[in-house]
C-alpha cells in the first residue's frame, strides 16, 4: 500500500521536465535568466520543482518586493500553458497558497508517489533523508511547525530578512570551511530504501544534495539526484532532467551566452 500522496497518471503526456534547487535571488541575474528562458522554450508537458526554487522565502508578504513579482508573473504565464507542480524545499518552506496562487504553480507534499510511462516514482527535495545532519534535523522540525512558522511571520518583514541572512551566512560559513562535497551528508540509504518500499516505487528523484547522478540503492532501488543551478558563479551550471516513453535524458545547459 502507497503511504505517500500521489498524482496518478495523467493522459497526453508525452514528457515531462523535474529541477531543483535554482536558489532565484535578485543577486542572480544570468541564473534567472535561464529560468525564464526554461520556461519560456521547454516543449514539456508538465515541469516539476522539487524544491529551493527561491534561494530564501521569508513569507507570502513579500510577494510584490519587485524580483518575487517578476518570478511570480513568470510563472503565471508559464502555468497557463501547461501544469507546474511545486515542492517546499528547505529554502523556501514558507511559500504559501497566495504565492501559489499569484504563480499557478499546485503544491506537492514531501514525498510525493508519481505514476508516469510505466513506472512509479518518488518525488522529494531530500533534506528530510539526510539524518546523519542532525543539527539540520533538529532545525528542520522547529521551523516545519505550524507555530513556530505563525510566531516567524508575526515578525516585520526587515525582521525576519535578518534572521534568514545570519541562517544563510552561517550556512555558507560552514560549506566554506569544507568544500569538499564528498564530506557532507547525504541521503540515508536506509531510510530512502524505505521510502520507496512504502511507495511501491522502484526510482526516488531528489535535490538538495548538488551531488548530481544515479545511485544503486540494491534490491532493484535507484535514486536520481537533480543539479543545483548556478549561472553567476564560476562554475555555470544547471540543466533539466527529462522523462519520457522511452526514458530519462538530460536536456541542454541553459547557459546564457
Amino acid at each position: 500500500m502507497n503511504l505517500f500522496s500521489e498524482l496518478p497518471a495523467t493522459k497526453g503526456w508525452r514528457l515531462v521536465e523535474l529541477v531543483s534547487d535554482l536558489h532565484l535571488c535578485e543577486e542572480a541575474p544570468r541564473t534567472f535568466e535561464a529560468f525564464s528562458r526554461w520556461l519560456t522554450e521547454t516543449d514539456a508537458d508538465a515541469l516539476f520543482i522539487l524544491g529551493d526554487l527561491f534561494d530564501v522565502w521569508i513569507g507570502d508578504d513579500t510577494c510584490d518586493q519587485p524580483f518575487h513579482r517578476m518570478c511570480l508573473e513568470q510563472l503565471e504565464e508559464a502555468s497557463a500553458r501547461r501544469p507546474i507542480y511545486f515542492m517546499h524545499g528547505n529554502r523556501d518552506f514558507l511559500v504559501g497558497q497566495e504565492a501559489l496562487q499569484r504563480s499557478g504553480m499546485q503544491l506537492l507534499t514531501d514525498p510525493f508517489s508519481l505514476d508516469l510511462f510505466g513506472q512509479r516514482l518518488l518525488l522529494s527535495h531530500g533534506d528530510a533523508l539526510c539524518l546523519s545532519d542532525t543539527r539540520y534535523q533538529a532545525f528542520r522540525v522547529m521551523v516545519r511547525d505550524t507555530r513556530w512558522q505563525q510566531h516567524f511571520l508575526s515578525r516585520p518583514i526587515a525582521e525576519r530578512a535578518a534572521v534568514a541572512q545570519r541562517i544563510r551566512s552561517e550556512s555558507q560559513g560552514r560549506k566554506a570551511a569544507n568544500p569538499d562535497l564528498s564530506q557532507w551528508p547525504d541521503v540515508d540509504g536506509d531510510e530512502a530504501r524505505g521510502w520507496l518500499r512504502a511507495a511501491g516505487a522502484t526510482l526516488l528523484v531528489h535535490g538538495h544534495t548538488h551531488r548530481p547522478g544515479v545511485t544503486d540503492l540494491g534490491h532493484g532501488l535507484q535514486r536520481r539526484v537533480l543539479t543545483d543551478w548556478d549561472f553567476d558563479g564560476p562554475s555555470p551550471r544547471g540543466q533539466v532532467l527529462r522523462l519520457n516513453a522511452q526514458g530519462w535524458c538530460e536536456g541542454p545547459t541553459l547557459g546564457i551566452e
